[in-house]
């Protein structure tokens, strides 16, 4: 599948928000507590989505993968949170379940990359549930690797551990 990469528009939130929670159920099942991912609803998340558009940050990009009409793929990218001088983030990369493998994924973060690159952020980091295998091979495929730095969120009571990665 050869998906069209774009800038996300007000137009695409829904979209978006059903690939996020779709993506969370897929990715995630296991490895976060399955109340937390049932109770999940796209629309509070697409509500946000377009309140924030209009007021992003420099060099923040949300990107849409679409293919036949619909969005099958959601990026957002910026700087490194805390800020740290030259590295760039991918903050969030959600494809829908139906076309993974299908290269959705790497079309966004190649385009993502680039556009952090073109921003002056040649170098890039992210963080991953460290339990999740595929998302962890998709990454290191892709140049990435652990750098060891960790940290945990707590969602619904449960510990979910992070590991960051880091390419540049």
């Amino acid at each position: 599948m050869t998906p069209s990469i774009r800038d996300m528009t007000a137009a695409d939130t829904d979209g978006v928000a059903e690939v996020r929670v779709l993506g969370w159920r897929h990715a995630y099942r296991g490895l976060v507590p399955q109340p937390h991912l049932d109770a999940m609803d796209p629309a509070p998340f697409a509500a946000g989505l377009r309140r924030a558009l209009p007021g992003l940050p420099a060099h923040t990009s949300h990107l849409v993968a679409s293919a036949a009409g619909r969005v099958v793929g959601w990026a957002c990218l910026g700087p490194y949170r805390p800020q740290d001088e030259d590295w760039g983030e991918v903050r969030a990369l959600y494809v829908h379940p139906d076309v993974l493998g299908t290269g959705v994924g790497r079309a966004l973060l190649t385009a993502g990359t680039a556009r952090l690159r073109a921003a002056g952020l040649p170098r890039v980091r992210l963080w991953v549930l460290r339990d999740n295998r595929r998302a962890r091979r998709f990454y290191e495929r892709a140049g990435f690797a652990p750098d060891g730095a960790v940290q945990s969120d707590e969602i619904d009571g449960a510990d979910v551990p992070e590991v960051r990665y880091a390419r540049g």
